[in-house]
């Protein structure tokens, strides 16, 4: 089984509102998936999206491609910076707890990082950039950034 995964995440005024658009693709298989949240920034909802469709994935040892805009995701994992910050404890790095969430995801997948450019018509990137400011814009509904807002991680 193969599935692409398109994430994308914005932040009103980064800080700010945020949020993130998923659209998982399997076969005939489509799901999206988006949440808002209050107070967040741009890279945070970016990687919080790849976070969602990893623990959106109901079977492991599969092969994943993940589309993302985000160069701050994409070459944090295809450049092993991130694996540098992890043998450091994070130290200075921003985003510990969502890098730390995404290392305990990474291992049960074949994972392959695809970068796209944003804003560029690609069809599943583009949905994807609705979702998530949708979600960032919804008022009603948005969640509370641990993470972010205790100030522990930023």
């Amino acid at each position: 089984m193969k599935v692409n995964i398109y994430t994308d995440g914005a932040a009103r005024g980064n800080p700010g509102p945020g949020g993130y658009g998923v659209v998982l693709i399997a076969g005939k298989h489509y799901k999206e998936l988006s949440a808002g949240y209050r107070k967040t920034t741009n890279n945070r909802m970016e990687l919080l999206a790849v976070i969602s469709a990893l623990e959106a994935m109901k079977v492991e040892g599969i092969h994943i491609t993940i589309h993302t805009d985000s160069k701050y995701v994409c070459d944090a994992v295809t450049k092993g910076w991130l694996f540098n910050w992890q043998r450091t404890n994070f130290k200075d790095k921003k985003n510990a707890d969502l890098w730390t969430q995404f290392l305990r995801l990474y291992p049960k997948n074949k994972i392959t990082f695809m970068w796209v450019k944003g804003h560029a018509g690609h069809k599943e990137n583009e949905r994807c950039d609705v979702l998530a400011t949708q979600a960032a814009d919804d008022k009603t509904s948005l969640l509370v950034d641990e993470g972010f807002e205790s100030g522990l991680f930023n």
